[in-house]
């Protein structure tokens, strides 16, 4: 697949541009990125057997999931891109739940939302849940490999997707969601951090994380800053915690 032209980035899309992109972006299916090998092997049961979709994408399992704190990192995230989110905007990898659909109903109309993730099924998922938003556009492709040239992206959001990977393959998202953004762009993470001492969580996580989650724990011990490549410079870090310090979101500006 070639990548997504610089062109592309300013001005609207009419619904036959989005329907024509997203059929080229879906097909031929031998150009499809293969599914990581740790994804097979550590998340089929939640993100690639077809029963796990159908079980998880059910808003308060999310939440459950979470805490009771899926909504409230929404909002911040939200909150981050604007009322009203105009530019191009990436979400690497799909989320279950309303945060796609909560992202799509505040575009700008000559705003355009890509989401891209590596597994078909999570993709088929996703369009269910924004038919009605023609100005998003799904992709098949790797987190550590962006199809995208560099400098086209006004925001990317990358939303509870680094615990999920090990840190090799951590590293190389993090550096793509940095090369996509524009400089003054924004990059927004949200994802698991290590809670304060007296945070009851602190300890029932642990057993939790280790068992479901094996790659989890990198986010207790190190800064998603740790991951950014040293030879590139950004204008600034802005890292809150929430419930305790059990949550983070890291907005780092390039």
């Amino acid at each position: 697949m070639e990548k997504a032209s610089a062109a592309e980035v300013s001005g609207s899309y009419s619904a036959r541009e989005k329907h024509a992109e997203l059929t080229c972006r879906l097909e031929p299916e031998e150009s499809y990125p293969d599914v990581p090998e740790y994804l097979k092997q550590t998340y089929w049961w939640a993100y690639l057997h077809p029963v796990g979709v159908r079980f998880f994408e059910r808003q308060w399992i999310v939440n459950f999931i979470l805490w009771g704190n899926f909504a409230k990192l929404r909002d911040e995230v939200l909150s981050e891109l604007g009322a009203s989110i105009s530019g191009r905007i990436l979400q690497v990898a799909c989320v279950y739940g309303d945060f796609t659909p909560s992202v799509a109903a505040r575009l700008a109309p000559d705003s355009r939302f890509d989401v891209v993730d590596v597994a078909q099924v999570q993709l088929e998922n996703v369009s269910k849940k924004i038919k009605n938003h023609e100005n998003v556009i799904l992709h098949r492709q790797d987190s550590t490999r962006l199809e995208f040239e560099d400098n086209v992206f006004d925001q990317v959001v990358v939303f509870f997707l680094l615990h999920e990977q090990p840190l090799e393959v951590r590293r190389e998202t993090v550096r793509e969601a940095i090369r996509v953004v524009k400089p003054g762009g924004k990059v927004i993470f949200t994802d698991y951090h290590r809670p304060n001492i007296l945070n009851p969580f602190r300890y029932i996580m642990v057993p939790v994380l280790m068992t479901l989650e094996p790659f989890a724990m990198d986010m207790w011990n190190n800064e998603i800053t740790d991951w950014i490549p040293k030879e590139v410079t950004v204008r600034s870090v802005q890292k809150t915690e929430f419930f305790g310090g059990l949550y983070q979101k890291v907005v780092v500006t390039r």
